[in-house]
């Protein structure tokens, strides 16, 4: 990946993204740990949607930049924390639980939305990362709890791939999250349009994750750079 050495390369290096992804792919600028003002660089150069992991630090951005902003949570969520986004957060791609399912349908009834949640679903089998396997989706989905949470809505599922460079085992792996959206669709949401959203594929795979069929790619350092690189020296 080249460096990159003046603030201007960020759009530049987003409008060369954007060239390379089909139009029906939603692009998440993936700006944690970047601060407001590089957001705003790729706010003016005409983005709206971006990715951050942690509430708080998404919730000083929401605070301090235009409010068209579309804010995707994709980072793991504790429950104590739903309360600082769920009055603006577009979509809440990391729910791997009944637990975080329900805190959010609680917030979302107080702020008087519909919150949209991603099914994080555990393709890698890594300890580091977090999600559900495909049988505890179906059980939370089968469940009377669901059943009673009607300020929530799925709206498909979300994968991280392993920390690899065998591109045949991460195609494995997003071809598996493809299987189970489709298993789910059919199983739970085959006349629901809004089902139709399967997040996978960062800077270093999201050409595999589009070939695999992934509708959201998270895109952070192709965009932004390594955090380093902006360091005054």
């Amino acid at each position: 990946m080249h460096k990159i050495i003046k603030s201007m390369s960020i759009a530049e290096n987003l409008k060369k993204i954007e060239q390379e992804i089909p139009n029906n792919v939603k692009i998440i600028a993936v700006s944690k740990t970047h601060p407001k003002e590089m957001i705003q660089e790729v706010y003016d150069f005409g983005h709206r949607v971006f990715g951050e992991n942690k509430a708080q630090e998404m919730t000083d951005k929401y605070e301090a930049l235009p409010k068209d902003i579309e804010w995707h949570m994709i980072g793991h969520l504790q429950t104590n924390k739903v309360k600082y986004i769920a009055p603006f957060v577009s979509m809440i791609h990391s729910v791997d639980s009944m637990k975080l399912l329900k805190e959010i349908d609680k917030e979302a009834i107080k702020n008087n939305r519909v919150i949209d949640c991603l099914l994080q679903i555990d393709i890698a089998n890594e300890e580091t990362k977090f999600g559900m396997l495909e049988k505890e989706a179906i059980e939370l989905l089968s469940s009377d709890d669901f059943a009673q949470l009607k300020n929530i809505r799925i709206c498909g599922v979300m994968g991280i791939g392993s920390i690899t460079d065998d591109r045949n085992k991460t195609r494995s792996e997003f071809k598996n999250l493809k299987t189970t959206f489709s298993t789910l669709k059919e199983k739970f949401f085959k006349n629901e349009d809004y089902f139709s959203q399967i997040s996978m594929g960062m800077s270093s795979d999201y050409d595999i994750a589009i070939e695999e069929g992934s509708t959201i790619v998270r895109i952070g350092s192709s965009i932004f750079g390594q955090r380093d690189y902006f360091k005054v020296v």
